[in-house]
């Protein structure tokens, strides 16, 4: 029996692009196959979006509360399917060592830690939607901000140890100007970059289809960066991400048939971050995920321009909502903002490529 690898013994960039495509591709499927069985399991047991009714946020009472009563959790279908996928193949190739390891993509160095992230974040996500969708907690609408913030605070802590002591990162890259020895100064700059990334992908799902598609789009080139440096279990977790948000975003577009909820929005966020601080990139995460970037900085704007000024900068935050309120559809605001997101992260990708020659 020819080995898959003996394929493409003669180029082995040739055969590692073709296995992060065929798993992008296997996820795809997977995702798209257990996606009514997830469906089902929702409408039957009633796990359905509850739209708080607040004075605070009429732009988003007006917009949204139609929407009451959309099946939620469906950021499931995403994480599911990438730690399904990692432990069946693992085993596979535990116990059948040899062509199954083409599809094993789970390395100690690479993809341990966003895929303990991702699991994790995603449980603390769900629990949140039930107690949402129970009308349990603050105004019934689930954990408290504060609480999420703790939670952030505490999966960065663990993985910020894990990168200092276990992998020996103390070093920063930075575009054009090259690697920097920061030593302690990695731990502060980890935690920042991961409840940042996850309080943005937070604020960012408001829209049908939006954190999905800017997530693929930071995915993409996240993918694109750890294939180039050679990470390509890490790349390949990457395709596996972008194949499971593939089959998401197939219901999730406008008119959503389900949400993703925080099951999905918590761990797509704090993997993001993982990942970016993996492939050394975190200067150009900006650029990557240039719309979590945005609809955070709206909030902190607005939250201290009404401090300070007592006036509002924005009609209302995070800032896809101003764009509803200016009388965007909300599709158009979806869509234009992934275009934004498609020009940046091509963008990050240039100058990635561009300090590596210059």
């Amino acid at each position: 029996m020819i080995m898959i690898s003996e394929i493409f013994s003669s180029n082995y960039i040739l055969y590692e692009s073709v296995r992060v495509i065929v798993l992008m591709v296997v996820a795809f499927l997977v995702a798209l196959a257990i996606t009514p069985l997830w469906y089902w399991f929702i409408k039957k047991y009633q796990l359905m979006k509850k739209i708080r009714s607040s004075s605070e946020a009429p732009v988003y009472n007006k917009f949204h509360q139609k929407k009451e009563g959309t099946p939620t959790a469906g950021g499931l279908i995403i994480w599911t399917t990438v730690i399904g996928l990692a432990i069946i193949f693992g085993i596979l190739n535990l116990f059948f060592d040899g062509f199954w390891s083409y599809f094993n993509f789970i390395n100690r160095s690479e993809t341990y830690l966003p895929l303990a992230a991702l699991f994790i974040a995603a449980v603390l996500g769900l629990v949140d939607d039930y107690l949402g969708i129970s009308k349990i907690g603050t105004n019934g609408g689930g954990l408290k901000i504060r609480f999420k913030l703790v939670f952030y605070i505490l999966a960065a802590l663990i993985g910020a140890w894990w990168f200092y002591f276990k992998l020996d990162w103390t070093v920063l890259s930075v575009p054009f100007l090259g690697n920097f020895e920061i030593g302690f100064w990695y731990i502060p700059i980890f935690i920042f970059i991961l409840v940042a990334s996850a309080f943005s992908a937070n604020e960012t799902d408001g829209l049908d289809g939006l954190l999905g598609g800017v997530s693929l789009f930071a995915f993409l080139a996240l993918t694109v960066v750890a294939f180039v440096l050679g990470r390509y279990d890490l790349a390949v977790f990457g395709g596996v991400m972008m194949g499971a948000l593939l089959a998401f975003l197939w219901f999730n577009i406008y008119p959503a048939r389900f949400f993703m909820g925080d099951t999905g929005s918590m761990s797509l966020g704090i993997t993001i971050g993982i990942v970016a601080m993996l492939t050394n990139t975190v200067l150009l995460l900006p650029f990557f995920a240039i719309i979590l970037v945005a609809e955070s900085g709206s909030v902190l704007i607005q939250v201290i321009s009404k401090k300070i000024r007592g006036k509002k900068v924005f009609l209302s935050t995070p800032i896809h909502h101003h764009f509803e309120a200016l009388g965007w559809p909300e599709s158009q605001v979806t869509m234009r903002f992934w275009i934004v997101s498609a020009v940046f992260a091509a963008l990050g990708l240039v100058i990635f490529f561009l300090a590596r020659v210059l």
